[in-house]
């Protein structure tokens, strides 16, 4: 198992920036895929990007060319970086971490864009 802690949410104006971290209680080295998920009031959690232990990233297309999202794995940490937000970015944001058949998620973040 691994816990995971998100942090780095909290309320912007749309257009602004920020930087979600998701530090992990082990390494994360051998952990196949770390995502980001969101999930608006009423809305079911969707997800927002992910990055294999290679590397490979994927993005929703709501966000691409606005939010990144990178992994240190000697920090036991990924990232989703998120620029020019917008009010509909407004959720709270859950970290996941995918390998085998197992997975864990975060407690969440809530992040807030006003218009």
């Amino acid at each position: 198992q691994v816990q995971l802690v998100e942090s780095g949410g909290g309320l912007v104006q749309a257009g602004g920036s920020l930087r979600l971290s998701c530090v992990a209680s082990r390494n994360i080295s051998s952990i196949y895929a770390m995502d980001w998920y969101r999930q608006a009031p009423g809305k079911q959690r969707e997800l927002v990007a992910g990055i294999t232990n290679g590397g490979i990233t994927n993005y929703a297309d709501s966000v691409k060319g606005r939010f990144t999202i990178s992994r240190d794995n000697a920090k036991n940490t990924v990232y989703l970086q998120m620029n020019s937000l917008k009010p509909e970015d407004t959720a709270v944001y859950y970290c996941r971490a995918a390998w085998g058949l197992f997975d864990s998620w975060g407690q969440g973040t809530q992040v807030t864009v006003s218009s």
